[in-house]
């Protein structure tokens, strides 16, 4: 299977950019959108006696990081679970997401979602649901009218093929009833839901994105 790095998503005129990467891109307003990155999950597994190994952070944050320097955005949204909990809010991780706007050059920004409750990050508060031009943007679901709900939280994934040979592909996933646009999850290491039959699907396989029949 193969296909472009990237793909267009036209919602009533305003473009968006299905990225490759897992996340997309407002060219209009040069925004940044990336959505569950569970930082900190290996650690919150460990503490509980699972020996996860600690490398997803790096390779989640390295692609952040190199998403924003091929972009350079005026600011990077996350739509909630930035972290996975508090057990895995390390002084270590603490320090990597204080450097995060330098390093990425740009205003970090970050919708609370379920996985942030309960914790506080320096210089990186929670928000609520908000708009941002077209867009309303949140971590869990919360279609409005007028507006394209663009959230995390779902982690969708697309099951591709059958039997011993079916895969679980992330994917962008728009329903149309809703109006919203679920991303896929950001993170290395976390999985991913399958999403209702009616909804349109795009594929992230192999560095490309795939429109999908569903």
């Amino acid at each position: 299977m193969s296909g472009p790095a990237a793909t267009p998503f036209l919602w009533r005129g305003h473009p968006l950019t299905l990225l490759a990467d897992r996340a997309v891109w407002d060219p209009t307003q040069a925004v940044l959108l990336v959505a569950d990155l569970h930082l900190g999950k290996a650690e919150t597994f460990q503490s509980h006696g699972i020996p996860l190994p600690s490398d997803g952070d790096a390779t989640t944050l390295n692609a952040l990081l190199a998403l924003a320097h091929r972009h350079q955005p005026r600011q990077v949204v996350v739509l909630g679970d930035l972290i996975h909990s508090r057990l895995g809010l390390t002084q270590e991780l603490r320090s990597k997401l204080a450097a995060l706007p330098a390093l990425l050059g740009c205003p970090l920004r970050l919708i609370g979602g379920n996985h942030e409750r309960g914790s506080w990050i320096e210089g990186l508060p929670q928000e609520p649901s908000l708009a941002l031009g077209p867009w309303w943007l949140s971590h869990e679901p919360d279609p409005r009218q007028d507006r394209l709900n663009l959230c995390g939280h779902l982690h969708p994934v697309a099951l591709v093929g059958r039997g011993r040979d079916r895969l679980r592909l992330p994917c962008f996933s728009y329903s149309l009833q809703q109006e919203r646009l679920a991303l896929p999850a950001f993170g290395a290491l976390t999985g991913g839901h399958p999403l209702g039959s009616g909804e349109q699907q795009w594929l992230v396989v192999e560095g490309n994105v795939q429109a999908w029949p569903g």
